[in-house]
């Protein structure tokens, strides 16, 4: 069994993820009002601080994630086909993984999908030890876009995993493109299991992404650092800031980074401007109410099997189906 489960352990790269990062890059520091896409932030220094951030006081949303995962372990069991495949869009901690794996024996195989190859093939390769019977089939790709399942999976019921609250970053008409899109790759009658990060008091939210240890604003100013590395630019860290702050029209935080003078900063061949004051947008994180989620999700073609949130509800984890009828909300 361990011999066979080792063979059924792949890694597989979609059309080259990395391709279009110094077209995003110069496309978004030439606009009117400068912005980088979050996905970038995870190369495999961002990912490390990612994960220390996921450990820190302030941040709650993992560690109230991960207690709804227990907490309805048998729940979501009971609710899952047998000998599924179970497709995690982006591959962050494997923690809230392995509580599905755990819970969920018969799954037959997980398809990780990100755009870090080195961080997924290190959290793939953890993963198998642990749990030899599942066929783990990675794939390096940009899950916002559309890509291939390995074709091993094409006859199996398919689970689509979306933890972490990242649908609070897109966008709510590219939160519903991406939901439109999961639905299209996991196909008619497909489960989604959604972290969706709850509104809440302001304060909570300000702490959670201005941490004391400033481990936050280092995984922000990462973004920097890697196009330094990886594009030949010249940044200089020390002259940009990370600001964070809740957006209340928008329902949103907002992270930046601020230039703290005037400055010029080479990327390759190019040359930005930047005056005093002026900031980099570099992620967005909604906030929604329950049933705002779910009016999204149905304009997308889901339907609600379930809701649960944690006690306080701060946090919420929908499973959704491809269609069909809405069910119950506990928290």
């Amino acid at each position: 069994m361990r011999a066979l489960a080792r063979r059924a352990l792949s890694f597989r790269r979609a059309t080259a993820p990395a391709s279009g990062f110094a077209a995003d890059v110069l496309s978004g520091l030439s606009a009117g009002v400068k912005r980088l896409p979050p996905k970038y932030f995870y190369d495999q220094t961002g990912s490390d601080l990612f994960e220390q951030i996921t450990r820190l006081p302030e941040y709650y949303p993992t560690r109230c994630e991960i207690g709804i995962l227990q907490a309805h372990a048998r729940d979501l069991a009971a609710m899952l086909p047998p000998a599924a495949v179970l497709i995690e869009f982006g591959s962050g901690s494997s923690a809230k993984t392995r509580i599905v794996l755990t819970a969920v024996p018969s799954i037959a195989a997980y398809v990780p999908v990100d755009i870090s190859a080195a961080f997924l093939q290190q959290q793939v390769g953890r993963l198998q030890r642990e749990y030899p019977h599942v066929a783990m089939l990675a794939v390096a790709a940009d899950f916002t876009r559309s890509f291939a399942l390995p074709p091993r999976t094409r006859a199996m019921p398919r689970v689509g995993f979306f933890p972490g609250s990242t649908i609070g970053n897109f966008e709510p008409h590219e939160a519903a493109t991406f939901l439109r899109q999961a639905g299209r790759i996991l196909g008619s009658d497909a489960t989604l299991i959604v972290g969706v990060d709850l509104v809440k008091d302001v304060q909570m939210l300000q702490r959670a992404y201005n941490d004391s240890q400033g481990v936050t604003a280092r995984f922000n100013l990462n973004l920097l650092a890697r196009i330094n590395r990886e594009l030949g630019a010249d940044f200089d860290l020390a002259a940009f800031e990370h600001h964070a702050f809740y957006n209340p029209e928008r329902s949103r935080i907002e992270m930046h980074l601020i230039s703290l003078k005037r400055q010029r900063v080479r990327i390759g061949d190019a040359l930005v401007d930047f005056r005093a004051g002026e900031t980099i947008h570099t992620e967005n994180s909604y906030k929604y109410s329950v049933d705002s989620f779910l009016a999204l999700a149905r304009g997308a073609g889901w339907s609600s099997a379930t809701v649960w949130t944690d006690a306080e509800r701060m946090f919420s984890v929908h499973v959704l189906v491809f269609g069909g009828t809405s069910g119950s909300f506990t928290s």
